[in-house]
Order: structure tokens, then sequence, then C-alpha cells
């Protein structure tokens, strides 16, 4: 059933409202219309102002009475094209009562269209947002009409060509006996009309927010100082085992030696230790030995005094001073000097040492955890590293895995660098592509983690924003639009692995391999120690060139072993 309701008498207003309960619109003329409850509009009102607070949501809502007064006012035109200027602003304020919005009683308009003149002052009554307001807030200390406000301000300003401004000297929601609104050219009103104008600027709130999440996480990952055993991810049982290692060594002050492949994340581990140990209060100080000249490795560690040499114009502590109290973090320990060697090793004894050009003992309380990637054992067998330095530093051996080892822990660990890059570099990317998770799973990593985190940085660099990381954003030098997908061994399908050779060259392969006689078990046993040659000894990686598990791999060998 339609119902057709001639407003024309009462407001004096061409057009018919047409009320269509079967088809579910309200149309005044052409414009769809909804009704809604004052209290709905005021739970909505509540949550935004509670949400996003007092000053966003007056400009939102100003926004939205803005948007519906300019869409009126078109109405307007469109229905009363001959009608004078007074007809066409007295239609606003007809349609705000019709919809049931407020009561308007004109005190003085004077418009002129034609040469952008206009001052309206006009007295509200029964006004629904302040008694919403009230309801939810009480009285307030400045006008709370904000849609109201809008409406106006975007009604007249289409009417008239130009903007113009609307005030609210008096409202109810601030315990005046009535709303009463003052409107002219932005031009004539006196005092700064930027606080006023700014709720009619957009303010794109969810960018700001993503903003506003992208500095703290940017902030968070910028403070190194602060990186906390809970910032390391993985959940593979090597991680777990390593994790556990390192929790006994935080409840003792015992030396430590980390060990492990090149970009594991041995100075990761040793904040963790740290952070989890009674000192996490004090200094964690850490140096690479490897990036000091040998020349200024020592006065690095241990300091130097005044005068000690040409350039030493200052007293100066070492990092052994620095990290006194705390943890001092000593990486690629293996690259240190004769000479620092033997120092170090009496700081390790004694807790004592002399800055470079002073006779001055110091004692020093700090806990060393020390790195390499080198074997140490068999750099004391050539006499490059003192012995009782490496047994003193072995106290306590932690061995990281390599990320070859760590396999399902790279969905995680891409998790954490997506977050950590596209804050660092203002980049909005909605994840990474199922392929490329395959491709990165099955690459070799020789650079570890530090090689996967560059990888995600330089695909989140490359990579549009609201968009996904493909195989093409992370190996941008193979320039390649799909990558190969090969069958495994085992018969699992590898994205973005090496293409394998074709069908007749394999058999050509075989045919040589049947021509030279060699016995099935003794190519196979050749494949594995090629295998484990090329891996560097890592069983999983081993493994995976041969299609097989880290436990196949393991029982192959053993088999083999025993004949």
């Amino acid at each position: 059933m339609t119902i057709h309701i001639d407003v024309s008498t009462q407001f004096n207003l061409p057009p018919e409202l047409n009320l269509s309960f079967e088809e579910g619109r309200i149309l005044l003329s052409d414009q769809r219309m909804i009704m809604l409850h004052i209290g709905a509009m005021g739970s909505l009102r509540k949550e935004l102002i509670e949400t996003l607070g007092i000053e966003r949501a007056r400009g939102l809502l100003t926004r939205l009475g803005y948007a519906s007064g300019t869409r009126d006012a078109k109405l307007s035109r469109k229905l009363m094209p001959d009608a004078s200027d007074e007809e066409l602003m007295m239609m606003g304020p007809k349609l705000h009562m019709l919809e049931g919005i407020v009561k308007v009683s004109p005190i003085k308009i004077d418009v002129d269209i034609a040469n952008g003149k206009y001052f309206g002052d006009l007295i509200w009554e029964h006004s629904y947002e302040a008694d919403v307001h009230i309801e939810q807030f009480g009285v307030h200390t400045e006008s709370v009409c904000w849609t109201q406000i809008g409406y106006a301000t975007g009604y007249t300003s289409e009417i008239v060509g130009r903007f113009i401004l609307y005030r609210e000297p008096e409202c109810c929601g601030m315990g005046d006996r009535h709303c009463r609104n003052v409107g002219k050219p932005i031009e004539e009103w006196d005092g700064n009309v930027e606080e006023d104008l700014k709720y009619f600027n957009p303010d794109h709130i969810a960018d700001q927010l993503l903003k506003l999440q992208e500095e703290v996480a940017h902030l968070r990952y910028s403070l190194d100082e602060e990186t906390a055993p809970g910032d390391m991810v993985g959940s593979t049982p090597p991680f777990l085992k390593t994790c556990e290692m390192l929790k006994k060594a935080g409840e003792s002050n015992v030396t430590v030696l980390l060990l492990g492949e090149t970009g594991v994340g041995k100075e990761m581990f040793a904040r963790a230790l740290h952070g989890i140990s009674s000192r996490a209060n004090r200094n964690f100080i850490a140096i690479n030995c490897s990036a000091i000249p040998e020349a200024l490795i020592e006065s690095e560690l241990f300091g130097v005094e005044k005068g000690a040499y040409t350039g030493a114009q200052h007293s100066r502590p070492g990092r052994f001073e620095r990290a006194h109290g705390g943890t001092l973090f000593l990486d690629e320990v293996g690259e240190l000097s004769p000479a620092a060697q033997a120092k170090l090793l009496r700081v390790l004894q004694e807790g004592e040492f002399e800055r470079i050009g002073d006779s001055r003992t110091r004692k020093v309380n700090v806990r060393v955890v020390a790195a390499t990637n080198v074997d140490l054992q068999q750099a004391v067998d050539d006499g490059k590293f003192r012995a009782d330095l490496y047994y003193r530093l072995n106290i306590f051996p932690i061995l990281i895995p390599s990320l070859r080892e760590r396999e399902d822990d790279i969905p995680a660990l891409v998790n954490r660098f997506l977050e950590k890059f596209t804050a660092l570099h203002g980049k909005r990317i909605t994840g990474i592509t199922e392929r490329a998770l395959i491709a990165l799973k099955n690459y070799a990593w020789p650079g570890n983690i530090r090689e996967l985190e560059n990888m995600i940085e330089r695909g989140v660099i490359i990579a549009a924003n609201d968009t996904q990381i493909d195989v093409p954003n992370l190996f941008p030098s193979l320039n390649i639009e799909q990558p190969p997908v090969v069958p495994k061994l085992s018969g699992q399908i590898v994205e973005g692995a090496a293409p394998q050779p074709s069908h007749s060259s394999f058999d050509r392969i075989v045919d040589q391999l049947l021509d030279q006689d060699i016995p099935l078990a003794e190519l196979e046993n050749r494949l594995l120690d090629r295998a484990m040659n090329r891996a560097k000894g890592n069983l999983s990686f081993a493994g995976r060139m041969l299609g097989l598990t880290r436990p196949q791999m393991a029982y192959r060998l053993k088999k083999y072993a025993a004949r």
C-alpha cells in the first residue's frame, strides 16, 4: 500500500511525501528518506563521542548535516525553479520541520542571491539534538546542535552560492530557553573562524588511526634497547629447545657462548637473555669485534686515558665500564687480537682491567655473552685463539638453529617483519601470497633470519599499497611473473623452486650411471654424502635436497654408517 500525503497545504510545499509500505521506502519527491528512533540517534551520538572524542564526533555530525542540507537545497531548486529568493530560503526550514528535526521560526532573513548577500537570524525549538545530548551527557558548555548547524550552513551555502557560516549563540543544550542561530558570509564574522571551519573539513579518521598505529609500531621496533624475550617468534622444536637453554642460563650469571651461522639472530637471543636475567634493569652493551679495527679494539673494550696515544685528547670509558652491572655482548669474539684475548680472560677471571695508558686497576661486574659463527675449537687447534679463554667462554654454550631447521616458523617471522616494515616505511600491505610463502619455505636461506628480514623489507618497499607481497617482490632479480612449479621427489608441489632437468636429460644421466655399473647402494650412499657436504652437515637441508624428512635422512645415514 502506498499513501500519498499532500504536504503543500500545511507547509506550502509543491511535492508529495510518498509512504510505500510494500516497497519499504519513503520518498520526498524523488529523494529517498528514512525515519529513525531518536533513542537510536542518541546512542549513535554517544558512541561517536566516547569512541572518537567530542571534537571528532562534532566534526563528523556537522559534515553529515552539511551534506543533508546541500541535498535539500538542490531538491528545492529542482522543485521550485521559479521561486523567489525568500521562498527558496524558507524551503530549508520547512523541510527541516517536515523531517522532524526542529521547529524553525525566523527572526530576520535578508537574502540577495544574485549579489551573494545573506543574513539569517532564526529561533530553533524542540531541537532533537539538544534533547538527546542532555539525556546522554547533561548540560554542555558549548552549543550541541551540530548536525543542524551543518544542515543550515550546507543548505544556505548551496542556495546563495557562497559559504554561509552559522553559529549558535544560544542553545538548549547549554541550558538556554531555546536555540538561536545566526548565519552570514564567513568574511563578515568577527574573530577566529578557523575554529568553526575545522568541523567542515574532511577528517580521515581511519587513515589517522592507522597512521597512529603505524607510529606506535615503528616506535616499538625502533627501541632496540627494549627488545624482550616475547619479541622472538617461533614454535618449532629447535627454537623452543634453544629458548629453554636460554631460560636456564638466565637464572644465573654464567658466561654464555652463542653458537650458530651468520644471521641466525645471536644478538636477539643475547638481548633476550639479558631481559630475563637479574640484570635486566641495567645496561645491555653490544660490540661487533670483527667490525672494529684491531688497533682500536682494546680501547673500545677497556677504554683509554687522555694522552695514551696521539689523538687521545680525552679519557673515555670502554664497553666494559659502560656495561657495569649489566650485560656485555661480544659478537664475533673469535676475531679478537691476542692482546685483547689476554685482557678479556683477565676480566672474566678477576673482574678487573686497566684502561689503555692507565696503571689504575678498575673493578667491574659484567655478565659476558659471547657469540661466534666460527669453530673456536678449530681456532684453538690452529693457534689463533687462546685455549684458556675458549674454555672460560664455553662454560654454557647455546646453539641457535638455522632458519632451514625452523621452516615452520617462517610464516610467523614473515608476519612480524611485515608489521615492522609496513610501519617503518608507511606502507599498507595486506599480507603475503600463498605462492610467495611456499617459495620462502623452499629457499635455502644461506643468510638465515637476517636474510629473511631484508627480503621482507624489500618486498614491502616494492609492493604497491593495499596489495599482497608476491614472489617477484621478494626475488626481483629473477624477473619472473609466475614461479616455476615443480614436484619434489616426494611428490609435493613446490612453487618458486629451481627448474629441474628435462625428462630426456634426466634419462641420459641415468643411462650414464648404469653404463658405469655403479651399485644402487653405493649410488645412494654417494648421494647422501654429497647432500650432507652441500648442506654443511645440516640434516634438514640435506634431506630437503633429496625429498626426505630429517628423521628419514638420519635413518639412512645411520644405516649406511653401520655397513
